[in-house]
């Protein structure tokens, strides 16, 4: 049989890097073995399930490159299908009608609490005489549809956790379809998965508690099991569940913060799995090529941002001025001129971790400080900046060659003058030229800027300077 894997995700949120991590290893599994990617948009929660989420996930998916090959499959016009195959265990006796009332159920937990056991469903309902069922559900007696589900032990062999056992009796009669005729998770989830003729489940081990519904499901439908294989799941880096208040949580919010697809997806990929070697960045055909069940863990990994800001400062590094330029999303900070813009991305392409820093540092070249570092000016300007910046401007102004090593010599010349380091004069001059205390070697960044705007900005600075009262 050839590998029929899929991704389903709720549209009640954005798509975590969680999913983004399950969705990647069923295309990478699909594509391995020459399989079927089906997406399947899970929306049978009418109040949580929203269009623009689902939207949002196609493209957070189509973003990261991750594709499918059949969908997207929305369980909400299946309806018909879900009700057809509950009439169907009705009709089979696999499944039977619930009339119990809530006040009835509510009565079963507490005695449950009280007697300090796990509550299940009493199965009172279980012995009703179908025909009887039917009559009172034609009467208009509210009701719903409860999977028969039997007394022995369900095993699973997973393909990542091995052989995994749910003992006799630790799964009830849990309800398929609820009184108003809606299809709960459970059911909807295996009717699809035995309709799209599924092979592999690959999913979050926060799954592996509803293991033995649906293996019970699949032997309710008459289907065979398909193969299981729960993921590990991610942590933060306090080992607690990957949430919010780890930062950055959803895959557009990685996006946003300039990280590259290619990036993600690596970083994304490594979570469990390994290659087998001491490989880290790969592309996405090497992941297609060694991608293997048999190499993924299940204990939990780490999502570490800052193993994830260094693996895209790699991608970044690696790719040409032409390139990134090509890559800065429209809007935001203005950017240079084209021709400064890719000389500034030479010089500043490896001392940024994400597109969005690349950007910022861009735009240092397209227009003048608005301001200057607070922290910078009480440290590096005292009461003879002033007449030293402007002696530099004057020398600066009289090169022949606006060129680096000429900015240099000039600097140093003057500060061997005034017998002071050249500190003195490198510091307050990068404030004036960026407004910044750090960035990349001065000289080359004045050169880039070039003669003219290097001295109007000089020229700012003198005058923010000397209008700034004297601590």
């Amino acid at each position: 049989m050839s590998v029929r894997v899929r991704f389903a995700p709720s549209p009640t949120g954005s798509l975590h890097v969680g999913g983004a991590r399950t969705a990647l290893d069923n295309f990478l599994f699909a594509r391995h073995h020459g399989g079927v990617h089906v997406l399947r948009i899970e929306d049978t929660d009418v109040e949580r399930s929203r269009a623009e989420l689902t939207d949002q996930i196609l493209r957070s998916l189509e973003w990261l490159g991750i594709g499918w090959d059949e969908g997207p499959i929305h369980q909400s016009d299946r309806m018909d299908l879900y009700r057809a195959k509950a009439d169907e265990l009705l009709s089979d006796g696999r499944a039977y009608r619930c009339f119990c009332t809530t006040d009835e159920l509510d009565a079963e937990r507490k005695r449950a609490e009280a007697e300090k056991r796990a509550y299940q469903y009493s199965k009172k309902c279980r012995s009703l005489d179908p025909a009887e069922g039917a009559r009172r559900a034609d009467a208009g007696e509210r009701f719903v549809i409860r999977l028969r589900v039997g007394p022995e032990p369900i095993v699973v062999d997973d393909l990542i956790r091995g052989r995994v056992e749910f003992p006799a009796g630790a799964t009830d009669d849990f309800v398929l379809v609820r009184s108003g005729g809606h299809p709960l998770y459970h059911f909807t989830v295996c009717v699809d998965d035995v309709d799209m003729r599924i092979t592999h489940v690959i999913r979050g081990d926060d799954h592996l508690a509803n293991t033995p519904k649906h293996v019970a499901l699949f032997g309710a439908l008459g289907a065979p099991l398909p193969a299981f294989a729960h993921l590990g799941m991610i942590y933060g880096t306090d080992r607690k569940k990957l949430s919010k208040r780890h930062g950055a949580a959803s895959v557009e919010e990685w996006r946003d913060a300039g990280i590259f697809p290619e990036a993600l997806v690596n970083f994304l990929a490594l979570l469990g799995w390994s290659p087998g070697d001491d490989r880290e960045i790969m592309s996405l055909e090497e992941m297609v090529r060694d991608f293997s069940l048999d190499r993924v863990g299940a204990s939990p990994s780490v999502f570490d941002p800052e193993k994830l800001l260094w693996m895209n400062s790699k991608y970044l590094a690696s790719m040409t001025a032409a390139v990134l330029f090509a890559r800065l999303e429209p809007g935001g900070a203005p950017l240079p001129p084209e021709p400064i813009a890719l000389a500034a991305i030479a010089l500043h392409r490896e001392r940024s971790r994400t597109i969005s820093e690349l950007k910022g540092a861009l735009a240092d070249y397209a227009t003048d400080p608005a301001e200057y570092e607070a922290a910078g000016m009480k440290k590096n300007v005292g009461p003879e900046t002033a007449t030293l910046l402007s002696a530099l401007g004057e020398r600066f102004a009289a090169v022949a060659e606006f060129r680096k090593d000429a900015l240099e010599a000039a600097l140093r010349e003057l500060a061997a003058e005034h017998s002071i380091s050249p500190g003195k004069l490198i510091h307050p001059l990068r404030l004036a030229a960026t407004g910044k205390t750090v960035g990349a070697p001065l000289f080359d960044v004045l050169e880039l800027l070039g003669r003219e705007t290097v001295g109007r900005r000089l020229a700012r600075f003198l005058q923010a300077i000397s209008a700034t009262p004297a601590p």
